[in-house]
C-alpha cells in the first residue's frame, strides 16, 4: 500500500467519526497550541532559553498576507529571496544561513524537496489560508530535530477544527486579474473532530524579469490547496490525529539571456509543481498523564516539471517518509524529560538515502524563576556516519516583567542526495565526490524580553553569534565539495507599545553581518532589514494596519550592489455583520521599484477586495 493512500485512508477515517456524532463541548479533550511545540519539552516563550518569532493567524490576518514567504520575513533575523512574485522560486535564511540549512516542518514532517541541489524547501506555493500558527526557532537546533537545521527551523502548524460544526469562505479580486478564495468547514464532538477546506489563487501576474528592463510579458500563476485533519477521542485519553495537505502550482517564469540583467529576459517557460504532506500519529498519556508518549508516521513527496516552448524540459520528484516515537516524562514540578528515536527515509528519482536519530532533553528547574535545558542527539546517515550535536539554554524571570535567556547549539547538515551524487563530467571526473562530509554549525545566542507591568509595552534584544564549517559548493576538481565556511553575528530587536486600547504600534530591527572565509560579504543578504506595523482597532466594524518593510543592500552574486528598498502596504477591514467581512488592501502604495534578486522585478501599486463569510 502506497504512503499516500495510507495517509488518505488516515484522515477518512479521523473526519468521518466526528462527523456522524452529537455535537458537545470538548474543549478539555483537544490540545491548544500554547507552548512553543519546536522546542519538544513544551516549554514556553520564558522557558525555552533560545530567540523564537511566533506569527500566529491573528497575526496573518491583520496584514492580509496571502503567502508564508511575506509572513516569515516579518520575524526579526529572517530574510527572503523571490525570482519574481507569484510563483518565483523563493527561500528563507535565517540569520544569514543558506536555504538549504533551514529545516522546514508542516504539521512536524519535514518538507524540504530531497530532489534540490540543497534539499531546501520552496515557500513559493504555500498559502496562509490554511495556517493556524508559525514559529521561527534561531539558531542550530540539530539536537531536536537532526539535519538540516543549522540555521533555524521553521515549523507551520495548519488549522485546528472548528469548536462545533461551522467553517468560512473567502473570495477577493485584486491587481492582475488576480481571483483568490477558498473554504472550509470542520466540526467537533466527543468522539473526535475534523477540517476541510480548499482555496486557489489565479492571477496573470507580472513579467518575472523586471519589467523596467524592456520584459512586458506576462507570467501568470493558478494554484490549488486542499486539506484535511482530523482527529480520534480514545479510551484513556489517547488521540489518533492525522493530517493532509495537496497543492497543485503552475508557474510560468522567464528564461536565461546571457547578456541580460541578472541574465533573465522573457521566455516561454513554464513549471508545474505537486506537493503532498501528510502525517498519521498516536498520542497515549500514561501515569495520570505524567507520561505522553507519541507515535507517528509521516511523508512528503514534491514532483517538478519544467516545460520550454511547450516541451517538457526537466523532470524531478523527491519524498521523505518520517518514523518518530517521542516520550516526554514529568517527574515533578523541577524536572522533566523528553527522549525518542527517528528515521527518515529519503528518495529523490533514482537514488535513495536514510538517517537514523536518537535523542534526549532534561528540563531542570532549581528554582520557579530559573529554567534549565540541555540535550543530546546522535544521527547516523547510511553514507556519511554519526554526527552528535548538544545543545543547552538557560532562561532566568528575575521578576515577573523580564526573561533573561542564553543558548548554545550545535547543527549539522548532511550532503543532500544531488551533491552525493552529481558527477561533474564537464570537469574530467567519472565519479561522485567520495570525500564529501556534513556541514557543520556552532552558536549562541543571549537575550532578554521586557513587559512593562500594564502589559502595554514590550521589548526584546538578541546577540548571535554562529560559525559554519565544510559547507558544501560547486567545485570544479570534485564537482560539489568542502570548501566554504560562514561566520556570522549581528542583533535582533523589537518593540511594541499599545498606544489606547485601539491603536498600537510595533517594529522590528536586525542587524547581520556575514561573511565566508575569506571576508567577503555573502550574497542575497541584507546587513539591514526590519518592519514597523501601525494596527488600528477601535470599537464598530473598522480595524486597519499599516505595514512599512525595509531591506537594506545587498551583494548581488556577480559583486555589484542591489540597492535597498522600502514597501508600504495598507489593510483594512470592515464588519458588515457578525459573520460577513468586507476587507482590501493595497500593496507598495508609494509604487517603490525594486528587486529581491538581480533581474526579477516586482509589483509596483496594487491592491485588492475581498468578502469573507463565517458560518
Amino acid at each position: 500500500m502506497s504512503y499516500k493512500t495510507t495517509l488518505l485512508g488516515a484522515v477518512t477515517l479521523c473526519f468521518a467519526m466526528p462527523g456522524i456524532a452529537q455535537n458537545s463541548n470538548i474543549e478539555e479533550s483537544r490540545l491548544e497550541a500554547i507552548t512553543v511545540e519546536g522546542s519538544r519539552l513544551d516549554q514556553t516563550q520564558t522557558e525555552i532559553g533560545s530567540s523564537v518569532s511566533i506569527i500566529t493567524a491573528e497575526d496573518l490576518k491583520k496584514l492580509d498576507f496571502d503567502f508564508a514567504l511575506d509572513a516569515v520575513a516579518s520575524a526579526p533575523g529572517v530574510t527572503i529571496n523571490q525570482n519574481g512574485s507569484y510563483g518565483g522560486a523563493a527561500s528563507v535564511r535565517i540569520r544569514g544561513a543558506s536555504s538549504g540549512q533551514t529545516l522546514v516542518l508542516i504539521d512536524g514532517v519535514p518538507v524540504g524537496d530531497p530532489s534540490t541541489t540543497d534539499g531546501s524547501f520552496n515557500f513559493a506555493y504555500l498559502d496562509t489560508s490554511d495556517i493556524e500558527r508559525i514559529e521561527v526557532l534561531k539558531g542550530p537546533q540539530s539536537t531536536l530535530w537532526g539535519s538540516d537545521a543549522i540555521g533555524g527551523v521553521v515549523s507551520i502548524t495548519t488549522k485546528q477544527p472548528e469548536e462545533k460544526l461551522g467553517g468560512s469562505a473567502y473570495a477577493e479580486y485584486g491587481s492582475f486579474n488576480t481571483l483568490r478564495g477558498g473554504a472550509s468547514i470542520g466540526n467537533a464532538n466527543e468522539t473526535g473532530d475534523f477540517r476541510l477546506s480548499a482555496s486557489g489563487i489565479s492571477t496573470d501576474g507580472i513579467s518575472k524579469a523586471d519589467e523596467a528592463n524592456g520584459n512586458g510579458e506576462e507570467d501568470g500563476y493558478d494554484s490549488t490547496t486542499l486539506s484535511a485533519k482530523g482527529g480520534l477521542n480514545l479510551p484513556a485519553e489517547a488521540r489518533l490525529e492525522a493530517t493532509l495537505l495537496w497543492n497543485d502550482a503552475e508557474s510560468e517564469y522567464d528564461s536565461y539571456s546571457g547578456g541580460a540583467q541578472g541574465s533573465v529576459a522573457d521566455g516561454d517557460e513554464r513549471t508545474q509543481n505537486e506537493t503532498l504532506s501528510g502525517n498519521v500519529s498516536l498520542k497515549v498519556p500514561l501515569f495520570d498523564d505524567r507520561f505522553e508518549n507519541l507515535l507517528m508516521v509521516g511523508y512528503s513527496d514534491i514532483t517538478r516539471e519544467n516545460f520550454t516552448n511547450g516541451t517538457q524540459s526537466y523532470f524531478a520528484e523527491g519524498d521523505r517518509q518520517i518514523y518518530r516515537y517521542q516520550g516526554t516524562f514529568t517527574v515533578n514540578d523541577m524536572n522533566k524529560l523528553a527522549f525518542g528515536a527517528e528515521r527518515e527515509e529519503t528518495t529523490a528519482n533514482d537514488a535513495e538515502s536514510s538517517i537514523d536519530g536518537l535523542f534526549g532533553l532534561y528540563e531542570f528547574k532549581p528554582v520557579e524563576k530559573l529554567t534549565l535545558t540541555g540535550g543530546v542527539r546522535v544521527d547516523d546517515h547510511d553514507t556519511f556516519g554519526s554526527e552528535t550535536t548538544g545543545r543547552v539554554a538557560a532562561a532566568y524571570n528575575p521578576v515577573e516583567q523580564l526573561v533573561v535567556r542564553a543558548s548554545w547549539g550545535q547543527g549539522f547538515k548532511a550532503p543532500s542526495i544531488f551533491q552525493s551524487t552529481y558527477i561533474c563530467t564537464f570537469c574530467g571526473l567519472t565519479e561522485p565526490n567520495a570525500d564529501l562530509k556534513p556541514e557543520s554549525s556552532e552558536a549562541f545566542d543571549i537575550g532578554a524580553d521586557w513587559t512593562s507591568e500594564d502589559g502595554r509595552a514590550k521589548a526584546g534584544i538578541t546577540y548571535f553569534d554562529q560559525d559554519t564549517e565544510n559547507m558544501i559548493d560547486f567545485s570544479y576538481t570534485a564537482g560539489y565539495d568542502n570548501i566554504a565556511k560562514v561566520k556570522s553575528q549581528g542583533v535582533e530587536l523589537y518593540g511594541s507599545y499599545q498606544l489606547t486600547d485601539w491603536l498600537g504600534v510595533a517594529a522590528n530591527y536586525a542587524y547581520i553581518d556575514a561573511e565566508d572565509g575569506d571576508g567577503n560579504e555573502l550574497a542575497r543578504l541584507p546587513e539591514n532589514s526590519g518592519d514597523v506595523t501601525m494596527s488600528y482597532d477601535p470599537e464598530g466594524p473598522f480595524s486597519g494596519a499599516v505595514l512599512v518593510r525595509f531591506n537594506g543592500d545587498e551583494a548581488n552574486t556577480d559583486g555589484t550592489t542591489l540597492n535597498s528598498w522600502t514597501r508600504v502596504d495598507l489593510t483594512g477591514s470592515y464588519d458588515l455583520t457578525d459573520s460577513v467581512e468586507l476587507y482590501g488592501r493595497i500593496e507598495n502604495l508609494f509604487d517603490e521599484e525594486y528587486q529581491q534578486i538581480l533581474g526579477y522585478g516586482t509589483p509596483g501599486l496594487s491592491g485588492s477586495v475581498g468578502i469573507r463569510l463565517r458560518y
